[in-house]
């Protein structure tokens, strides 16, 4: 309905002198309240895009199964995944990690260049170098925030696999280092050199013996001699050729040449790991074994896989120390959501849950005056089971050799035992 004009008047000099009287007395006019102030929403950042995309994913991890207590902590790692992100962790259990570089390498070689099986690789050592010359890996650790938290500077094996510069291709998520166990109430005096090894195992035949060299701790033993017998370790952290490796290996293999014949069941036949070693020490048949972890003694102590009369100690000169990494494959089908994983093993949760020698005992990556009070009261509050080596006990560990060192030492061990002794 049209209103008359004479209707409109009042409001019409309303208007008009509002108007007259500026902008505010216009608005104050019309009874209208003042637009809020407009709130600048920050735009997400490309971590925050990245696990938005990784949500509801699935991650095949291609981990060594060897360890119960590893394989128990992946599966604590998939629970958290899933109720922090909902992505699917999946344990892909592997014998030896070279399984899986091997699939990434036939599908490359297959042009498969997206949708591979392997989205995480648990990976260090030869493999890691492998993976490393032929471009299957993918630069990672830029983009994870956990990252920051890691000891780079005072842990610089989280940076350098095996005397080979990471470049970010790899994440850390675990240090180890090597100890020698022996049951104190039946060797309490153990040989604390790898050079005083024969005599002891002389004056104590099949009291000793070491996992196949095949096996990475069997390298170990190995590579952990050899730091005894080359004039310069340096040599070690260049790669192995024909020439250096046969003058520098030589008194090794008549170190070991010496020591054979005294090993359990006279070197003849060896534990296939690390485990089948721990068990000839709880039966009672062997009294020293090597590990590569601090906590082996005081977890198999308290998992009743070890009398409580076990302990652990290193060598005289020092022992070996690595850290292990985690690694996306070119090609992987889910790296969005691997690249999750690896940044929530680096997390402080997930480190002190690796830390607590109840789960793994592994001394973590990360610099502890990084983290904010709360996290690093989680550290502090970690138990020290019995059996539990001190940091001061272990000392500051000896860089691995370069992984050519620990394929030559594996090969020619076994040329010389399948021929019947060095």
């Amino acid at each position: 309905m049209r209103l008359p004009r004479r209707a409109l008047a009042p409001a019409l000099a309303g208007w008009a002198a509002a108007l007259r009287a500026g902008p505010a007395r216009a608005a104050n006019a019309t009874d209208m309240p003042a637009a809020p102030p407009r709130e600048e929403i920050p735009a997400a950042t490309p971590w925050e895009r990245l696990l938005r995309r990784a949500a509801g994913q699935s991650v095949n991890f291609h981990a060594w199964a060897g360890d119960a207590r590893t394989n128990a902590f992946i599966a604590w790692a998939a629970g958290r995944m899933e109720a922090q992100h909902r992505i699917r962790l999946r344990h892909i259990r592997l014998r030896d990690t070279a399984e899986a570089v091997a699939r990434v390498v036939a599908e490359r070689a297959a042009g498969q260049a997206s949708g591979g099986a392997v989205d995480l690789v648990w990976i260090n050592g030869p493999n890691f170098l492998a993976m490393k010359q032929q471009g299957l890996l993918r630069a990672i650790t830029d983009a994870l925030p956990n990252f920051a938290l890691v000891d780079t500077a005072g842990k610089p094996a989280t940076v350098t696999d095996f005397t080979v510069p990471v470049e970010g291709l790899a994440a850390p998520w675990r240090m180890a280092q090597v100890v020698f166990i022996h049951d104190s109430a039946r060797l309490p005096d153990p040989p604390r050199a790898m050079l005083a090894m024969p005599d002891w195992a002389r004056a104590h035949p099949g009291r000793l013996t070491h996992p196949n060299a095949r096996d990475f701790l069997g390298a170990t033993f190995l590579k952990q001699a050899l730091y005894e017998m080359v004039p310069d370790p340096a040599a070690l952290a260049r790669p192995a050729t024909e020439a250096n490796f046969t003058m520098l290996a030589a008194p090794l293999w008549e170190w070991y040449r010496a020591l054979r014949p005294h090993l359990w069941r006279q070197g003849r036949t060896f534990p296939e790991s690390g485990p089948a070693q721990r068990n000839l020490l709880n039966d009672g048949e062997i009294d020293l074994m090597i590990a590569f972890n601090p906590a082996e003694a005081p977890a198999a102590i308290a998992d009743g896989l070890l009398p409580e009369t076990v302990r652990s100690y290193v060598l005289a000169g020092g022992t070996i120390g690595n850290c292990s990494f985690v690694g996306v494959p070119f090609n992987a089908a889910q790296p969005e959501a691997a690249m999750v994983v690896a940044n929530f093993l680096l997390s402080p949760e997930a480190q002190a849950e690796a830390a607590d020698p109840r789960r793994l005992g592994s001394p973590p990556v990360l610099d502890l005056e990084r983290l904010g009070p709360g996290d690093r009261q989680r550290f502090r509050d970690l138990p020290r089971l019995p059996g539990m080596p001190s940091a001061a006990e272990l000392g500051n560990p000896l860089p691995e050799p370069h992984p050519s060192w620990m394929t030559r030492l594996t090969a020619e061990w076994e040329r010389r035992t399948a021929g019947g002794g060095p």
